[in-house]
């Protein structure tokens, strides 16, 4: 069993150690910041074998040099950005990248970034989603369409739903408010927020999350549904443009 840590920085930032105490290989998902980083690598005793980038954004890539160099870690990254950000080896579509003995697949999620990029271990059932799918929410547009967001939610909902998604923000509180002006009656949807709202009172992380709780809560994997599609007046709607006004909404939102 490879042992996670997940690493709170910047602000509002994520990063996720892996480690594998039989190899003693140890992955970085993105680098948002140096210092807890290292703290948890030298409290752990670990070495830094390999970083994985989600996408360009400084948030996740600003430690990458530093932390590249303490242990000459192997770093790989979208090839959109390779040369931008200077990673060892780019990644793309159906790419596989061998970790301790793991295949992690490369699914490229564009939307947030036009790089961006997902990772999946079947093996252990992880996702790294980065900035696409957030607990209860989705990356803001930033480089996308609304319809290239949507259907890289869709393949990150394709997922065994048994799946534990790690995103690369700590957004679930504003996420819930939102997802409960959407989808009022969902009763799944309300005990979670109202379990996420105790959390973070006490300072308490809410991801990772589970895909199948996904799947019943963020309204974002939901524009199929009666209730949000007769809420949001758009009965006839595409799932696409259901979800291009679910977005809409939250980029207005200001709970």
């Amino acid at each position: 069993m490879i042992e996670i840590v997940l690493i709170p920085c910047l602000s509002d930032n994520y990063a996720v150690l892996l480690h594998d105490p039989q190899s003693l290989q140890t992955l970085l998902i993105d680098a948002p910041e140096v210092s807890p980083i290292i703290d948890c690598l030298d409290e752990k005793g670990w070495r830094l074998t390999d970083i994985l980038i989600t996408h360009h954004h400084f948030d996740h890539v600003q430690g990458l040099p530093s932390l590249k160099s303490r242990d000459n870690a192997c770093v790989r990254g979208p090839n959109m950005s390779k040369a931008e950000i200077g990673y060892d080896y780019g990644v793309s579509e159906g790419s596989s990248v061998q970790w301790s003995g793991r295949n992690i697949i490369v699914i490229e999620t564009p939307g947030h970034t036009l790089d961006h990029v997902t990772y999946f271990i079947a093996s252990e059932k992880l996702a790294f989603c980065g900035d696409t799918m957030f607990t209860l929410g989705c990356g803001r547009i930033f480089e996308g369409t609304p319809d290239m967001m949507w259907n890289s939610m869709m393949k990150i909902a394709s997922l065994p739903s048994d799946t534990i998604c790690y995103s690369g923000h700590e957004y679930t509180g504003s996420n819930a408010r939102f997802a409960v002006t959407i989808d009022p009656e969902n009763q799944s949807l309300l005990d979670l927020a109202k379990s996420v709202s105790e959390k973070r009172s006490a300072n308490l992380p809410t991801v990772p999350t589970i895909l199948a709780t996904e799947l019943k809560t963020n309204p974002y994997l939901r524009t199929d549904d009666e209730e949000i599609r007769n809420h949001l007046n758009l009965q006839n709607a595409t799932d696409a443009e259901v979800f291009a006004e679910i977005r809409r909404r939250k980029d207005n939102f200001s709970g």
